[in-house]
């Protein structure tokens, strides 16, 4: 099957963007469509001339180095949106890639911009070998076992490479990362259906990112459904831009938006602090620090081996990646999201929290968020869709004398935080249980060295137990709303009336409407 990538993910209208790509079966066929509520092509090119490329050593680190088989002009009447690429041959194999076409600077027609998280698709990318997580071609191939493979996670990524289909192009019926039904009474814990995965050839990194068929793409239908405009932008974008956020009310994030270079941090934080309104309906985000070079063809994100194996990071620590909440940055990432994974964890996945409710459990039922929801104290949310589940942020808290949960103000929790909604999470599959582990186990104890500058066992302890929460808070002059967990997209997506009604809440409060 052919194979392609853009020399840039985001354009403007009038901009071009180089389409790079390999395929064997001849002149292949080109069509854009812009991806939504619905799908509507905007270009189609018979004819391409692509010619046979090999695939470089190191393909993973160092790019491919094609040759541009063509050159697309962003078309002035393109709607800002996520563009699907699709370079088909003549036997008809098909190939994926996207680009999102970004508003001209003067020329915006949204009051919200919606960010897409191209950082978290880049550090999985593992399209020639690697990603940031784990040789994953070793391990699909079984040349390697899971501890083996996870060794040869590499830091410096290319940007100049495909994607794996399954990432970038996913099917309408891939399966949430979420157990849809508790363990039962001695059942072996288990993570989802094994028979899709099995039958897709599906790595364990293909559903954490991407656009099509997962969480930013329920968002964008459901907005589009709701007459909500909305502008799109990735996070290079926000990196590269200086006041790229400037007259917006409104920006959004969904699903799994992990990854935040410094630049994309400091716009953030400036667009909060002048006024906006950050609508977070995302799990696990800003959780990891990277940075690009090389123009944007390098992305960097050495994650737990950021002060060993990067090399500025002696001289320059500040330019070093590794988690936002390290204490040589002094910025946790809960200074602007209000909450953290640290804190929050896993729910319906594997053995965390693996007979968890699935929903959220309503405390502050009075907070603004919340208002005409028909939502009361106790009540609880969406454990039928399942609500909560992969990845959840929250943070430490106490109960006041009146019952209600008071944050802890720690790594960056801010003490004005208003705790809304409460469930149990795991940060990790307790070793203990007899069971096998399915996911991944989190370096807790760079964690608590790096971190928490203790080592004791009741931090191990305390690592292990978390909550989703579901949150708001004032930063400067400007709100946050943080909804914890990665699963709000799906809530919308199934027409949940108390998300769709706290969404709405939500936007409408933010001007996004």
């Amino acid at each position: 099957m052919p194979d392609c990538y853009t020399d840039r993910l985001s354009a403007a209208p009038g901009e071009r963007i180089a389409l790079h790509a390999s395929a064997r079966g001849g002149p292949c066929r080109l069509e854009i469509a812009r991806v939504g509520a619905g799908r509507q092509v905007v270009l189609t090119l018979d004819g391409v001339a692509v010619g046979d490329h090999p695939t470089p050593p190191h393909a993973d680190r160092d790019g491919c180095g094609w040759p541009a088989a063509c050159e697309i002009e962003i078309g002035a009447d393109w709607a800002s949106g996520y563009y699907d690429i699709v370079l088909t041959d003549a036997a008809g194999e098909a190939a994926h890639h996207f680009v999102v076409v970004r508003p001209s600077v003067g020329q915006r027609r949204a009051k919200a911009a919606f960010v897409l998280a191209t950082n978290t698709y880049l550090a999985y990318n593992w399209w020639g070998g690697a990603n940031a997580y784990c040789d994953v071609t070793a391990l699909m191939s079984r040349r390697a076992d899971l501890p083996t493979a996870m060794a040869g996670a590499i830091g410096v990524l290319s940007t100049q490479r495909p994607f794996p289909q399954l990432l970038v192009a996913a099917p309408a019926d891939i399966p949430r990362l979420v157990n849809l039904r508790p363990r039962g009474f001695e059942e072996r814990p288990f993570a989802g259906d094994p028979t899709w995965p099995r039958r897709r050839e599906l790595s364990p990194y293909d559903r954490s990112a991407g656009f099509l068929n997962k969480w930013e793409h329920a968002f964008a239908a459901w907005a589009e459904g709701e007459g909500l405009a909305l502008d799109y932008l990735t996070d290079a974008d926000l990196d590269a831009g200086a006041g790229v956020l400037e007259g917006y009310d409104c920006v959004i994030l969904a699903g799994h938006s992990e990854y935040w270079s410094a630049g994309q941090r400091d716009a953030l934080e400036a667009f909060v602090d002048a006024g906006g309104g950050l609508a977070i309906f995302s799990g696990n985000t800003g959780f990891w620090k990277v940075r690009f070079e090389d123009q944007g063809a390098t992305f960097v994100c050495h994650k737990w081996k950021g002060f060993e194996a990067d090399p500025v990071a002696a001289a320059q620590p500040q330019l070093a990646t590794h988690l936002w909440s390290h204490q040589a940055f002094e910025r946790p990432e809960a200074e602007i999201t209000g909450l953290s994974f640290l804190f929050g964890g896993y729910h319906r996945l594997g053995n965390c929290a693996a007979r968890g409710q699935a929903g959220y459990t309503v405390y502050d039922h009075r907070h603004w968020a919340l208002a005409g929801c028909d939502l009361f104290y106790g009540d609880v949310i969406g454990s039928d869709l399942p609500f909560l589940g992969y990845e959840n942020d929250g943070c430490r808290f106490q109960f006041d004398d009146e019952g209600l949960p008071r944050p802890v103000a720690k790594l960056g929790v801010p003490d004005n935080l208003e705790i809304i909604a409460l469930a149990p999470c795991a940060f990790g599959e307790d070793e203990d249980s007899g069971y096998p582990p399915l996911i991944p186990p989190e370096n807790l104890d760079v964690i608590a060295r790096d971190v928490f500058a203790d080592e004791s066992p009741a931090t191990y302890r305390g690592l292990l137990r978390g909550h989703a929460v579901m949150a708001a808070f004032a930063r400067g002059q400007g709100q946050v709303f943080n909804g914890g967990t990665t699963e709000w997209p799906h809530a919308l997506a199934a027409g949940d009336p108390y998300v769709t009604r706290i969404t709405r809440n939500v936007l409408k409060r933010f001007g996004a409407y």
